[in-house]
This record gives C-alpha cells, sequence and structure tokens, in this order.
C-alpha cells in the first residue's frame, strides 16, 4: 500500500493527491463540471448545426460538416501545440509532468487529426467527385500531420529507460509540430482544390453568414470543453501507469534482492 499523502508532480492535472482519493477512478468535481458543459454543449451544436443554422447556398445541407471539421482541425492544432510546448518544457525542466502533458495532447490530437481527415472526405465526395485528392495539398500535408504524431506515440512505445523514451519523444513531437503551418498556408502557398480561409481572412472580414459564424464559434468552444474533458482524465490515467510501473519496477527489485540475500544466507 503506498502513501497517496504527498504531492506528486501532477498534482496540478488532477493526480491523487489525498490519502482519500481512489487511485482507480480519474474523475473528479473538476472533470465532472468540463463533462456537463461539453454534454450541454453537444446538444446545443447539434441544435444549432442540424436545426436552426441556414443551409448554404452553393453547397446545401453539406456545410453543416463545418461545425464539425473546422473546430476539430483547429483543436487539432491546440493539441499538438500543447505537445510542443511539453517537450520544449520536458528538455529543459527533465520533469515527467511536462513529459506526460506532451504525450496525453499528443493522443487526443490524432483522435481530432484523424476526425478531421474523416469529415473532410465525407465532405470531398460530393464537392470533388471523389473521397481523396493527392493533388491537394492540405490534404496531404493534414495526412503527413497525423502520420508524425502516430510515430510519435509509437517511439513513445519503444522499450527504453524513462528519460531517454522521454527525450526521444520530445524531439520527434518538435520535428513532427513543424508541419503545422505547412497545413495551415497550404491554401496559400501552393494550389490546392481547398478554398482559402473563410474565418481567419486578411481583411478581418469573415465571408459566413452570422448564424453560421455564431455556430461554428460555438463549435469550437464545445470542442474545447471535450478537449480539457479528455485531456484531465488521460493525463490521470497516464500518471497511474507511470506509478503503476514505478511501483512494479521497485518491487520486483525488492524480490529480486531477497531473493540474493537468501541465496546468500543457503551458502
Amino acid at each position: 500500500m503506498t502513501d497517496t499523502t504527498t504531492n506528486p508532480p501532477g498534482a496540478g492535472m488532477g493526480a491523487p493527491t489525498r490519502s482519500g482519493d481512489d487511485p482507480r477512478n480519474t474523475a473528479s468535481k473538476g472533470t465532472r463540471v468540463f463533462g456537463i458543459l461539453s454534454l450541454i454543449g453537444i446538444g446545443w451544436l447539434v441544435a444549432l448545426g442540424l436545426g436552426l443554422s441556414p443551409d448554404d447556398q452553393t453547397q446545401g445541407d453539406l456545410v453543416r460538416l463545418m461545425y464539425v471539421h473546422v473546430p476539430s482541425a483547429w483543436l487539432a492544432y491546440l493539441s499538438f501545440g500543447v505537445t510542443a510546448m511539453g517537450s520544449i518544457m520536458y528538455l529543459w525542466k527533465r520533469s515527467e509532468w511536462w513529459d506526460l502533458v506532451a504525450a496525453s495532447s499528443a493522443e487526443i490530437g490524432v483522435l481530432f487529426t484523424g476526425l478531421a481527415l474523416v469529415t473532410g472526405m465525407i465532405w470531398g465526395r460530393p464537392t470533388w467527385g471523389s473521397y481523396w485528392e493527392w493533388g491537394d495539398a492540405r490534404l496531404v500535408t493534414t495526412l503527413v500531420l497525423f502520420l508524425m504524431f502516430l510515430g510519435y506515440l509509437a517511439v513513445r512505445r519503444i522499450p527504453a529507460d524513462t528519460h531517454v523514451r522521454s527525450r526521444r519523444s520530445a524531439i520527434v513531437a518538435l520535428i513532427a509540430v513543424v508541419d503545422i503551418p505547412l497545413v495551415h498556408f497550404s491554401v496559400k502557398w501552393w494550389r490546392t482544390l481547398h478554398q482559402e480561409a473563410t474565418v481567419l481572412s486578411s481583411d478581418f472580414d469573415p465571408k459566413i453568414d452570422d448564424l453560421m459564424l455564431f455556430t461554428l464559434m460555438v463549435g469550437l468552444v464545445v470542442f474545447t470543453l471535450v478537449y480539457v474533458w479528455f485531456m484531465l482524465h488521460r493525463f490521470r490515467v497516464a500518471w497511474l501507469e507511470e506509478q503503476l510501473l514505478d511501483h512494479s519496477l521497485a518491487d520486483a527489485i525488492e524480490a529480486r534482492r531477497a531473493e540474493a540475500v537468501g541465496t546468500g544466507a543457503t551458502t
């Protein structure tokens, strides 16, 4: 039985810090609040996106995919940005807390990137006539981003000393995050089937219906709440996994020492 009264480095993200905490439970009052707000927000977004928001003059109902596709892409940027920040802080501070922040956010970022790719493909079929166009720079650079962070997660699975693994992962994350500007500016730098920015246009004049813009902003807020909720839970799971590995290693070393002492006593 371990003492959980000491504050671990993960306390700020909700790691168990009190003797009464259940080490098998990643929930807390804070995560429940974010979970409830996320559910309410999702219901509101569905009502706005499917019912109240108008059809597009050109795309019709197909435009409603935007309320999932665009927030997914933005949250992928945010997730991988947090991973990059956590990686920089790990290389600077050698802090396990920052390493777990980076890893947790990367997993969520892969999920959002995958969602952006899938919704983009669904949108592309009736718009471009195919689910995938290799000539579209944004599609290809987004796929590269997805694969690079899958590679990051794979590197974290390679057996190695904890700090060696964390250092390798941090370097891979900082290389992969360079692709985010390529994704974002691909519609300006190369020929692409994607339209240029509608909301964040250079003249700061969103070319979009007011209710559509409001619904899109609601989607961004809701997806951010979901990200925070995921992040709190995933970090706590990662922290508990690390504690379990540390305790298992300590138990194995203790058992080996006991075995060595027993062997010495019988000779």
